[in-house]
């Protein structure tokens, strides 16, 4: 009874922000990096595009959450949410009843 291990090689691991989390088990990320301009030497944003599978979906839009490469799960799918690194501060909705509603009840 001898174990063979299959190495797999080293998968890709990288931090990004939660755009979308519209969809059920999927999630939008996005990872921003900085690129200097050839002729000009100013630095430009520039963000990579990664559709993350959130099994458990626990991640909402603003998390910053750390995702590692994974076999294809659908055509776009191929990055797995490894964890939430920092959840985004909770957003409070206010409604503002008008004048006439308060008078009138």
């Amino acid at each position: 009874m001898s174990e063979t291990t299959v190495d797999r090689g080293t998968r890709r691991v990288a931090v990004g922000i939660v755009t979308s989390d519209k969809m059920n088990k999927t999630r939008r990320v996005e990872i921003p990096r900085l690129v200097k301009h050839p002729r000009y030497g100013k630095y430009i944003k520039r963000r990579t595009v990664c559709y993350t599978h959130d099994e458990a979906n626990e991640s909402r839009t603003g998390d910053t959450v750390e995702i590692m490469e994974t076999r294809p799960m659908s055509k776009k799918k191929t990055w797995r949410l490894v964890k939430v690194v920092k959840k985004a501060p909770e957003q409070v909705t206010t409604v503002e009843i008008p004048p006439e509603a308060k008078q009138g009840s």
